[in-house]
């Protein structure tokens, strides 16, 4: 008689639980991805139906060169993370990499991740310098009035200086934290995880691209069709 597979051998140690994935994508992106693929989705149908001649037919070619890049750039992107790997969905590529192969990631003037000896951008977590600029002076009049807690709720070191930017890694990024910008509260929370997991036997393994060819071939096509259409004339 075989055992389930969900319970352990007598003896033999308790799997560890497994977590779903975090994730982290852009609220406003979504936003105007939607209210973008909803003027464009309008204008087509209204060619299509009001249109006369080639107009339809260009029409219905220009959907997947409007919608899918707009889906792409929007909607798309978005960041998983467990405790083996960080999953980074891009436009047009998906970029999985194991823990063990992460090397770091840093927020400039874009969220950039470092694994692999390669550079790749992380379209899900946008930085804006102006929220940045407006924590900072969040933070400034924090410690100018003497607030003792700072970043995700820990307390303000004795000396009175600014804690170790390391200590905001603790607060998860979807803790309120006026004092820092989203994309670095995400980064710091994603820095977190790679140090944390990158031991881990089942975080080891080599860095894989996918690129996404449902979204590039149809909007090649739909360009060529429209191309042809035009030409046409």
């Amino acid at each position: 008689m075989t055992e389930s597979a969900g319970k352990p051998h007598p003896g033999s140690a308790a799997p560890e639980p497994q977590f779903a994935d975090r994730s982290y994508r852009s609220v406003p992106g979504i936003i105007s991805g939607v209210m973008l693929l909803a003027v464009a989705g309008w204008l087509i149908v209204d060619a299509v139906i009001s249109g006369t001649g080639k107009t339809p037919w260009i029409a219905l070619a220009a959907a997947p060169v409007f919608a899918l890049p707009v889906f792409a750039y929007t909607l798309r992107p978005v960041v998983y993370a467990n405790e083996r790997r960080l999953l980074v969905r891009n436009p047009l590529r998906t970029v999985e990499a194991p823990w063990a192969a992460v090397e770091g990631l840093r927020a400039g003037y874009s969220v950039e991740l470092f694994a692999g000896g390669k550079k790749y951008q992380v379209w899900a977590v946008p930085v804006s310098l102006r929220q940045r600029k407006r924590a900072n002076r969040q933070a400034a009049r924090a410690a100018a009035a003497g607030d003792p807690v700072i970043s995700g709720g820990r307390p303000r070191p004795e000396s009175g200086r600014p804690s170790n930017p390391s200590a905001g890694r603790a607060a998860r990024a979807g803790d309120a934290d006026p004092t820092r910008a989203w994309s670095d509260q995400v980064v710091d929370s994603l820095q977190e995880l790679a140090e944390r997991n990158a031991a881990r036997p089942d975080a080891a393994g080599s860095v894989s691209v996918r690129w996404c060819w449902w979204i590039i071939a149809p909007t090649l096509a739909g360009l060529a069709a429209m191309i042809v259409l035009i030409v046409a004339g």
